[in-house]
C-alpha cells in the first residue's frame, strides 16, 4: 500500500480515541507520527499500515505505534499504543497488543 503525503481528513476510530486517553497521547503527537515515522510496516489486520516514531530517552526508551488505513477520502486511525523498549524491523508484536487489536477491528 502507497502512502500519499497530501492532506486527508483523518477519521478517528473510538478504539483509537479510548487507546489515546489510556496511553496519554495527544492528537498533535500522532499527527506527527504521521508525517514524519521512524519505520512503516504492513499492518496485522488486511489493508492497514503501521508507523511507528522513537520517543523516550536513552535510558527509558519507548515506541509510538499507530495502525492506519488509507481509503479514498480519509486515513482512518484504527488503534495508537506506546510499547516500552525498541522493537527490529518486521518484528511481531506481543500477543496481548495482538488480541485487542483484533478485537476491535
Amino acid at each position: 500500500m502507497i502512502i500519499s503525503k497530501s492532506q486527508k481528513p483523518l477519521h478517528w476510530t473510538s478504539h483509537s480515541r479510548y487507546k489515546m486517553r489510556f496511553y496519554g497521547l495527544s492528537e498533535s503527537r500522532l499527527k506527527r507520527v504521521i508525517s514524519y515515522p521512524k519505520r512503516i510496516e504492513e499492518g496485522i489486520a488486511p489493508d492497514t499500515i503501521a508507523m511507528m516514531q522513537s520517543a523516550g530517552s536513552e535510558k527509558h526508551p519507548y515506541e509510538i505505534w499507530l495502525m492506519i488505513q488509507e481509503e479514498k477520502k480519509r486515513r482512518k486511525i484504527i488503534s495508537a499504543w506506546r510499547y516500552p523498549g525498541k522493537t527490529k524491523p518486521g518484528q511481531t508484536l506481543p500477543e496481548e497488543i495482538l488480541k485487542e487489536i483484533k478485537s476491535a477491528i
